[in-house]
């Protein structure tokens, strides 16, 4: 099997992803809802990198190496509009063991992240979002004692910490919170239905 190819592929995916994401940062326009144009790059990833893992299983460090491996997660974190393969993703994540550290940091952020969709409290407090004081706070979760004992398992800093990292990033990126929030959790909530995240 050419793991190469396969690698390159995968990568090749991610910078596209990374490039126009830094596009609308330029713009002002990431915190504004769901770019459609963005979402037709994330589901087209997701796609091309459905059918990856359905040749060669998940793309572990193993086969593609740590970047391409990185690049996987990455797309598959950002495959929103594809629930039943971000799930079967988190599934395979949770059969190899997560063997690596970095595994299980992916595993920890894509359970999170499917939890969150899934308007589920989420577990180490990996996921953001606009609250009404326009600043970014972690999305619902169940306790800050666990979140944090949970956190510290797999090597991550507290929530505290990561909260304060992630406003320090987005006041360094210029991204600004989005003009109407509730009409932001509006349109939201219908994309979640529509794509089959909540009935």
């Amino acid at each position: 099997m050419d793991y190469k190819s396969f690698a390159e592929q995968i990568i090749h995916l991610k910078n596209a992803d990374l490039e126009f994401r830094n596009q609308l940062i330029q713009k002002g326009q990431l915190g504004e809802g769901y770019n459609v144009e963005m979402e037709v790059l994330h589901n087209k990833n997701a796609k091309i990198l459905n059918e990856i893992i359905d040749t060669i299983g998940y793309p572990t460090i193993d086969k593609v190496g740590k970047e391409a491996h990185e690049a996987a997660w990455l797309i598959i974190q950002h495959s929103i509009g594809r629930p039943s393969f971000m799930k079967k993703c988190a599934e395979l994540l949770k059969n190899i063991g997560a063997e690596y550290k970095e595994d299980k940091v992916h595993l920890a952020y894509l359970t999170d992240r499917i939890a969150v969709l899934e308007g589920k409290p989420q577990l180490y407090g990996t996921q953001f979002d606009w609250n009404d004081m326009k600043e970014l706070t972690p999305n619902a979760f169940d306790d800050l004692v666990k979140v944090n004992k949970r956190r510290e398992s797999i090597g991550l800093n507290t929530l505290e910490e990561q909260t304060q990292l992630i406003r320090n990033r987005v006041k360094n990126e210029n991204q600004k919170p989005p003009k109407d929030l509730d009409q932001r959790k509006k349109d939201m909530d219908e994309w979640r239905k529509r794509v089959g995240w909540i009935e």
